[in-house]
């Protein structure tokens, strides 16, 4: 009987010992967890907060690229992400003004700094398991004919705040990178995941509040852009236009460019001379100090709810 009873006593220590220790109270309580969202670091730093040092990796980041460099490096910064998770099996698509590229003319927009593309949170966790902070080497032909072959490589470098299923303190809504190590520019890779199943079932978002249905997401649909195989989302027009406005599929002029149908291609406008820009200056009517000036903000709302 005596040994029966020494059994059982280690049998139910064992037991309490293997049970996971559950967090104190007040460390999982909402107001710890509202702390903690208040207190969240940015992950990703970038080179400056200007509109163009913004879009530099300030680990990277070495000088600002001219207009006639930046568009090339966006070039080889996109078909090496898209040829390379192809080959690792990533479902990954085009998003934003990214995919507004795509639907002009398959090409980065000339006046872009940055690029984004999307991808459900499953692959996303993927991505963060098997392959946080691996390098990449992509290597392309730069001269004419091909005469020239040049190697980059690119680092992939997911967010650790990427598994937190909600927007914190909206410093880390950029869940992924894929960064130019050369000089900094990266795309920018979001996660989308039913966040509200039960109280809004088939509503795909991001942390950053673009929304979107299921079946304007899929099926995905198969094409090019840049010259590689890539991806779209399905309803790819409605979702622009919910994004930007019905404009944005058929303005063109924008940002300095202007759509030339013959070539498929956005072309800069000519810098008019400086004489006509100080005689443009000269004849702008002087302000009168009773004038009141209206400035209208417009916020575009996603159109799913």
């Amino acid at each position: 009987m005596h040994r029966t009873i020494l059994f059982l006593a280690w049998l139910m220590a064992a037991m309490v010992t293997a049970l996971p220790n559950p967090l104190p109270p007040d460390e999982d309580s909402d107001e710890n967890r509202e702390e903690q969202k208040l207190s969240q670091e940015k992950y990703f730093n970038e080179a400056g907060g200007n509109l163009e040092l913004v879009h530099y990796d300030g680990r990277y980041f070495k000088s600002r690229m001219s207009y006639e460099e930046h568009r090339p490096a966006l070039r080889h910064l996109i078909r090496s992400w898209l040829t390379i998770s192809h080959e690792l099996g990533i479902e990954t698509w085009l998003a934003h003004g990214t995919l507004l590229g795509w639907w002009w003319g398959g090409h980065v927009m000339p006046w872009d700094y940055d690029l984004d593309v999307q991808m459900p949170t499953a692959t996303l966790s993927y991505l963060g398991r098997y392959f946080n902070q691996t390098v990449h080497d992509y290597t392309f032909d730069a001269g004419k004919d091909g005469a020239q072959s040049v190697n980059k490589t690119y680092l992939l470098d997911v967010n650790p705040h990427a598994r937190e299923i909600d927007r914190g303190n909206g410093a880390n809504v950029i869940d992924a990178r894929w960064i130019d190590t050369s000089n900094g520019v990266y795309i920018d890779i979001t996660g989308l995941a039913e966040r509200d199943p039960s109280g809004a079932p088939g509503v795909w978002s991001c942390k950053n509040s673009h929304k979107y249905r299921t079946m304007e997401l899929y099926p995905i649909r198969r094409t090019e852009f840049e010259g590689v195989p890539a991806r779209v989302p399905f309803a790819y027009e409605k979702i622009l236009t919910d994004e930007y406005g019905e404009e944005c599929l058929f303005k063109t002029e924008y940002f300095g460019h202007h759509w030339v149908p013959e070539l498929r291609e956005w072309v800069k406008n000519p810098d008019p001379p400086p004489e006509q820009e100080d005689q443009a200056t000269l004849n702008m009517p002087k302000p009168d100090n009773n004038d009141v000036v209206l400035v209208i903000e417009k916020t575009v709302v996603k159109g799913a709810s």
